[in-house]
This record gives C-alpha cells, sequence and structure tokens, in this order.
C-alpha cells in the first residue's frame, strides 16, 4: 500500500478516514506492513503491501464458508475455470471484453472491481483506464488476492488491493466512476447490502454492471439445465431483482455464456425516482397524482356522494377543487367554533 493511497480507504465499520498507526516495513513510498486506524480506535493490518479492511471482524458463516473455498482452491483456480466458458463454445477474453464494455470507460476513470478473485477480469479493466486512471480491488480471499497482484503487477494503471467484505466496503461516498463484480455475486451473505455499498461508492450517473451463475425459468427443466446443475447447484440461484437498489436506473439484465449467467447492468441515480406527479388531471375528478395519493378521505354513504357531485356539477368545477374548499371551509369553521368556546 502506497502513502498516498491513504485517501482511498475509509474504516468500513465507521466510514471515518484512516490515519497510519505504525509502520513495520516500508520500501520506498510502499507501506509492506503496518497498521492502520480509524478515529474511534479500529485498527487494520497492512500485510505484504496489502490492507485487510475485512468486517466484521468474525464473519458471517456463509462469508468464512466462502473465504475458506477461494483460499483453498486459489493455486489451481485459474487452471480450472477455463472449462466454464468451453462448456459453452465461449471464447473467454471475448466474453470478458463484452461485459467490461458496459462500463462505458474511459482513460483515467476510477474503477472498483469488488470479489475481483485472481484478476482475470481486472487485468482487462486495467487495459482501459492508462496511466492516469485508478483501479481498485477487493477479494474476501487474501490468496486469491495474492495471484490478483502477481497478475497486475506490470499494468501501468495505479492500483489498489483491499481484503474486504462486499457488504462494508472500505471506499468513501461518491468515490468511483463505475463498479464491476462478475462471479462472486451470488456468495455474498447480504446480496441488497452489497449493491447497496457498490451504489453508495458511486458517483451520481456511473455504471455498475454484476453478474453470476443462474438458469433461466425457461430452461429449469430440461436436460441442458439437469446436467449444469449436477455439477454446481448455484445455477439454481434467482436473479437478484429483488435485491436491486432504489437507485438503479436504466436497468438491463441479459443472460450470458451460454445462457445461464445473468449479466445486471444499471446506471447510479440519487434515491428513488422523482415523477411530475402535480400538474392539474383534467376531467370531473380533476385533482392531481400527487393529491390523489396523499387526499384520501374516509368514505362516505352513496347518498352523500351523490350530493357532492351534484355540488361539484353546479359549481362547475372538478371534485378536487369541490372537496378542497368544502372540506378546508368546514375545518376552519369546526375549528373557530371550538377556540370561541
Amino acid at each position: 500500500m502506497k502513502i498516498r493511497e491513504l485517501e482511498t480507504y475509509i474504516c468500513p465499520r465507521t466510514q471515518c478516514p484512516l490515519q497510519i498507526k505504525k509502520v513495520d516495513l516500508q520500501e520506498g513510498e510502499e507501506i509492506i506492513t503496518g497498521v492502520l486506524v480509524s478515529n474511534s480506535g479500529w485498527e487494520y493490518s497492512i500485510i505484504k503491501g496489502i490492507p485487510d479492511l475485512t468486517y466484521p471482524p468474525v464473519l458471517e458463516v456463509q462469508d468464512e464458508k466462502v473465504r475458506s473455498f477461494y483460499d483453498e482452491r486459489s493455486d489451481v483456480y485459474d487452471k480450472n475455470l477455463h472449462m466454464t466458458f468451453m462448456t459453452h463454445n465461449e471464447d473467454e477474453i471475448q466474453v470478458r471484453n463484452r461485459f467490461i464494455d458496459a462500463l462505458e470507460l474511459n482513460p483515467g476513470k476510477r474503477v472498483l472491481e469488488v470479489a475481483c478473485g485472481t484478476g482475470r477480469d481486472s487485468e482487462l479493466i486495467a487495459q482501459r483506464l492508462g496511466s492516469s486512471g485508478h483501479l481498485c480491488l477487493g477479494d474476501i480471499s487474501s490468496k486469491m488476492m495474492s495471484h490478483c497482484q502477481e497478475r497486475l503487477s506490470e499494468v501501468s494503471v495505479p492500483v489498489s488491493f483491499a481484503l474486504s467484505n462486499a457488504g462494508y466496503l472500505p471506499y468513501p461516498d461518491r468515490y468511483f466512476d463505475a463498479v464491476y463484480s462478475f462471479g462472486g455475486l451470488g456468495e455474498f451473505t447480504d446480496i441488497r447490502r452489497s449493491l447497496a455499498e457498490m451504489v453508495r461508492v458511486s458517483k451520481i450517473g456511473a455504471k455498475i454492471v454484476v453478474g453470476d451463475e443462474s438458469i433461466p425459468p425457461w430452461l429449469r427443466e430440461t436436460e441442458f439445465s439437469n446436467i449444469l446443475v449436477t455439477t454446481n447447484k448455484q445455477f439454481l440461484a434467482k436473479v437478484p431483482l429483488e435485491e436491486m437498489p432504489v437507485d438503479a436506473r436504466e436497468v438491463c439484465l441479459r443472460w450470458v455464456i451460454g445462457g445461464v449467467f445473468y449479466l445486471i447492468e444499471f446506471r447510479v441515480g440519487d434515491g428513488e425516482p422523482q415523477g411530475n406527479f402535480d400538474f392539474e388531471i383534467p376531467g370531473q375528478r380533476g385533482g392531481t397524482l400527487r393529491t390523489r395519493y396523499h387526499g384520501q378521505l374516509e368514505s362516505v354513504t352513496p347518498e352523500t356522494k351523490h350530493l357532492a357531485y351534484k355540488a361539484r356539477e353546479k359549481r362547475g368545477i372538478s371534485m378536487h377543487k369541490w372537496l378542497e374548499e368544502t372540506v378546508r371551509q368546514a375545518a376552519i369553521r369546526d375549528l373557530d367554533e371550538e377556540n370561541k368556546s
């Protein structure tokens, strides 16, 4: 970790800035071993140049299982992954580049990859950014990240590594121009929280691209599906549309790699969408979309409703305006009489 990278990180628990507490080994600007600390006293180790910003300190059972799984398989991971693409007669590099195209990257952009693994996508993303960009890479497995660090040792773009949990990203709000995560989403303990974290660290208008295994509903009872599921039960996972953040705009869902992986791309908005709900709706009922939502009154008898409509018609105004005037006048009258008494 380079000293100048300190502003890249925050405490994943408190989202406060971090400071260098101790340096045990340093080579030039690179801190090889040391300790970072937040202003609330939370400490994070730097080991082999990578800050361990994993939170919580004791992981959820699922997250711990995933970390152990990938730590154990890190040395053979790259030797076997090509079989996924070979199974579906796909060219791995072409496919990965198509996914990365969706990020709409230009040189100089600041990009985060969550669950970067051994860096197979990271290497391709780095090629898009140039020396003026910045690539931040996070993963929960230290051994997978070691392979990623080695793979990206010669790239021209500045790269920052951090061990981290996808549900508690150690980066400031509105920091990245794009966020990418392919192949890990289905293994996160809390997908909803992880997606919300990706939005939090993204600038308004940034592109987020995520994906993982999921056989679409129309293929689930086929032999094709059964063969895949026999080897990998994760193909039975649902596309996490219910976990998507309200900030998602221009959402696009595709099935890729033989049609059994999903890819979701979306642009980051600011909170839930805002509609034009205040224009006057023509017609007898009148009102606006907003007043029709907020202005619900207790129900009345059919006779009273009939009289109200006759009165509205006589006045030549919409029911909204008649009710607004009538109810307001009655309320003011009753409140005035109450005050006088």
